[in-house]
């Protein structure tokens, strides 16, 4: 359904610091960046999926929208358990820590930060019976 999910920096390289370990567990190694932005994730001619971290294009600050908020497939509780405490400690802050949300259904595991600029993440796995 997506293509890429485009999220705002006010600091670049900070921005990148935070996300290349989360994408790198993730199996998204960063596939390219500039003093724009970098990328992450699958970008070709005819597909692209991916995550992509820059500098606004209008040049005005980034900024967070109210309810928006990226959120990314994990492959198993534990991973999602790392994600948490890697973003804690390379600069984001916690929305949720990992657990079981039962009000999203049954098995939804997921965890919730924000990056260095405000940006809201979550990490999910849905645990099978």
């Amino acid at each position: 359904m997506f293509s890429y999910i485009m999220l705002g920096t006010n600091h670049l390289p900070t921005a990148i610091a935070f996300y290349d370990p989360l994408m790198e567990i993730l199996g998204h190694p960063r596939g390219g960046s500039n003093d724009e932005g970098a990328s992450w994730g699958t970008f070709s001619d005819n597909h692209s999926v991916g995550l992509c971290v820059g500098r606004p294009f209008n040049q005005e600050k980034a900024t967070t929208g109210n309810g928006v908020m990226a959120a990314f497939n994990a492959p198993d509780i534990h991973t999602i358990d790392r994600l948490h405490a890697v973003a804690l400690a390379n600069g984001g802050t916690s929305e949720g820590a990992p657990g079981f949300r039962p009000q999203y259904g049954e098995g939804f595991y997921s965890a919730y930060v924000r990056d260095p600029d405000g940006n809201k993440l979550a990490f999910v796995y849905y645990v099978k019976n």
